[in-house]
């Protein structure tokens, strides 16, 4: 049995939602405007909330803002009789689960519950599982960006499909990594990492592919690689494109015959093995340069996933300090101490260069030398570093590590502000830009640019 809230000020909707609920079998609350739902999604506790747009008063948009700064995992159903495009969208960007339109249908009522109390469902077995070394790779976040990674994760995770995940620095690619084999059929197997930027490429190709003994100076027994330690599971291919060229020639063939050579052997042994990659290079631009084989990324690159920056998801920033406050609590003996609304306002204005990671690494402080009982907006500006303390075009560039790296962020916020004031429509945007429609149609790709809803 769910427990439900029903906020409209229509009495009507309210007592005929009541008893469709209530006959379901469900145990259903309501309330007559927002102030009073707020009152009864403290006290009750809902694991769904269904919340009228228009109503007198705080209206339905306010309400449920005020909902999810309280629970970001609060699950809120909006309802209305004057339902519009820009509506939707700004109820989904405020954290919305679905956006009902009046007359409401009692089929696609039961059906929307149904796929809501789904979600709360699996949220509560994520809570159970914190406890678990699991949930220090947990995908943490509801933003639109964040669900479309998640969404094609969940569509390719059954299948043995190659992925390709790209990424700023600190953005959670390795995280997304493991979600991919956690969803897959190899779950029960093994998960092996490899980082190709910390591996020295004389050493590159026996990591991978092991060694015989006496095959080279050190190598004192038979030692197998990666890949065979990986059979019957993922292979995880951090940081790809600084792998040797050598060892990318090697990664090639195993990938088409399922077979690897250990260094100094001449026997193959066939391999089952799921390969993932990252990086946070321009694979395409390191092809050009000759330091990529063209044949391996696309081999690599079968489905695409590319991880958002935080500073394009900072409607995740409230739930991610819960999260890792309370990760912080339970497994490195932190105090735990809740941050203010205030504080955690002024860490959505940060422009995290670092991204989640240094995300991660600034809550760690606040709550280790922040001196009240509680993280406050002045323990923010005085702890947090004060290059990245105003968000903007400004600090991202300033951030950028190469010239080349530098020219790309300007032009990534050149397009995305252009496309804003002409409202997306790319053929407007290419003409007031003097750029060929195709061109930027090939920008808005090469970034991942999409519509923020």
């Amino acid at each position: 049995m769910a427990r439900l809230l029903i906020v409209d000020d229509e009495a009507s909707i309210r007592d005929v939602l009541v008893q469709l609920f209530e006959y379901d079998g469900h145990s259903v609350e309501a309330a007559a405007d927002g102030h009073d739902g707020l009152e009864l999604q403290r006290s009750f506790s809902p694991h769904v909330t269904f919340l009228d747009v228009k109503m007198p008063g705080m209206d339905g948009l306010e309400t449920l803002q005020r909902i999810r700064e309280a629970d970001p995992l609060a699950v809120v159903v909006m309802i209305s009789g004057h339902g519009t495009i820009d509506t939707a969208v700004e109820a989904t960007r405020k954290g919305a689960f679905d956006f009902l339109e009046k007359p409401l249908d009692s089929d696609r009522l039961l059906v929307t519950l149904r796929n809501a109390l789904a979600v709360r469902g699996l949220s509560q077995k994520v809570e159970v599982l914190e406890n678990e070394i699991e949930t220090r790779h947990e995908i943490v976040g509801s933003s639109f960006q964040i669900r479309r990674v998640v969404e094609r994760l969940e569509r390719v995770a059954p299948t043995d499909a190659r992925v390709l995940i790209t990424g700023e620095n600190g953005t959670g690619k390795e995280l997304v990594a493991r979600a991919v084999h956690r969803l897959s059929d190899r779950s029960e197997k093994s998960f092996i990492e490899v980082n190709c930027a910390a591996i020295p490429s004389e050493l590159i190709e026996s990591e991978l592919f092991g060694h015989m003994k006496g095959s080279f100076t050190g190598a004192v027994s038979d030692r197998a690689g990666k890949f065979e330690q990986a059979d019957g599971g993922t292979l995880f291919l951090d940081e790809i494109g600084d792998m040797a060229t050598a060892a990318q020639a090697k990664v090639l063939r195993a990938l088409e015959e399922g077979v690897v050579t250990r260094v100094g052997g001449s026997r193959s042994i066939a391999v089952d093995v799921r390969v993932i990659a990252a990086t946070n290079k321009d694979l395409e631009e390191e092809i050009a340069e000759g330091r990529f084989r063209e044949d391996l990324f696309y081999r690599l690159n079968v489905v695409p996933v590319l991880v958002p920056p935080l500073r394009e998801r900072r409607d995740d920033i409230p739930m991610l300090v819960r999260h890792f406050s309370e990760q912080m609590a339970r497994k490195d003996r932190i105090r735990p101490r809740p941050f203010t609304t205030e504080a955690v306002r002024r860490l959505r204005e940060l422009e995290w260069p670092g991204n989640v990671r240094e995300l991660r690494n600034t809550i760690e402080r606040l709550l280790i030398l922040s001196p009240g009982s509680e993280v406050t907006e002045d323990d923010v500006q005085l702890l947090v570093r004060a290059d990245v303390s105003e968000a903007g075009l400004g600090s991202d560039l300033a951030s950028a590590t190469t010239f080349n790296d530098f020219k790309e962020r300007a032009e990534r916020a050149f397009i995305v502000q252009k496309l804003r004031e002409h409202d997306w429509n790319v053929s407007e945007t290419a003409r007031a830009v003097e750029m060929p429609r195709s061109n930027l149609y090939k920008k808005i790709e090469k970034y991942g640019l999409v519509r923020e809803e």
